[in-house]
């Protein structure tokens, strides 16, 4: 009758949502994305603000990841252009190279869609817990050798 409190079958496969990512730096894409596959998410990518909203609108992502900072439609525009319509639903993981105030990253934070803000460099182990934590999906099995720490 005990269950294991690991085991979590209330979480879904993260092979089964769809990331969308956002970012000007195609470095920052590059390393972005590979974060997201290594936690077993889809990726689609995007450059600026116009293609975030587009793809938002086509594709309908379980996520965004957004940089604030873009040319053109800058990240808080996005942010606001999609809380209409149907793209209101889909939680967004703002994330900056500018380091802001506390009284304009509450700001960020309390836009309905935003669920997450974070600051650049990014950190791969808190965007791969961050997003499972979001999308409610089962990290993937770590296989370590016992006794092995890397």
């Amino acid at each position: 009758m005990d269950q294991d409190p690991s085991a979590a079958p209330d979480l879904s496969d993260p092979k089964d949502k769809l990331i969308l990512i956002v970012d000007d730096d195609e470095s920052i894409l590059d390393l972005m994305e590979h974060v997201v596959k290594k936690e077993g998410f889809r990726v689609e990518r995007g450059v600026d603000g116009q293609e975030a909203v587009q793809k938002a609108q086509q594709l309908s992502p379980d996520l965004i990841i957004l940089d604030f900072m873009l040319p053109g439609m800058g990240g808080y525009e996005v942010v606001k252009e999609l809380q209409g319509g149907e793209t209101v639903r889909i939680p967004i993981l703002v994330v900056t190279g500018r380091h802001l105030d506390r009284q304009s990253i509450d700001m960020v934070k309390h836009e309905t869609n935003v669920r997450e803000f974070m600051e650049k460099p990014i950190k791969p182990v808190f965007l791969g817990a961050a997003l499972h934590k979001l999308l409610g999906t089962r990290p993937p099995e770590i296989n370590r050798k016992p006794g092995n720490r890397w």
